[in-house]
């Protein structure tokens, strides 16, 4: 048996927009599930909003997201959480910074550090933390 873990990100009306981003920056399938489609409205101004997501790639990454609705407490938090991608060469990982990178805060620039050979973190355009690095040899 094996056991596979996904980041969920939990957003207030944004998790379409931060999924179809994931999808541009890294490929792979989006999935979006709205609360009209799975019949659960109970507020009529969010019933277009995800209920469930998920942006999955043929590289292994995976990514699920939903609209908290407003019924419930929700706060992006404040460093709650990171999101680290790993990868096995420096161009893959690049080219994922380049464009995860598009309208970010950059905290660490990609570049060499003492525990990998690349390593960066920013933070996107939706709040969330992304550390991005090579996995060391």
């Amino acid at each position: 048996m094996s056991v596979k873990t996904t980041t969920h990100l939990n957003f207030r009306g944004d998790a379409r927009a931060a999924l179809g981003f994931y999808q541009s920056a890294f490929g792979g399938d989006l999935v979006v599930i709205t609360y009209r489609d799975a019949g659960a409205v109970q507020e009529p101004s969010e019933a277009d909003q995800v209920m469930w997501g998920q942006v999955t790639a043929g590289n292994g990454l995976s990514v699920m997201a939903y609209d908290v609705p407003s019924s419930l407490p929700w706060s992006p938090g404040e460093n709650a959480f990171f999101v680290s991608v790993r990868g096995d060469g420096a161009e893959e990982v690049t080219e994922y910074w380049k464009r995860l990178s598009e309208g970010s805060t950059i905290v660490q620039p990609l570049g060499p550090a003492q525990w990998a050979p690349l390593y960066g973190m920013l933070k996107d355009r939706f709040g969330v933390t992304w550390v991005v690095d090579v996995s060391a040899a």
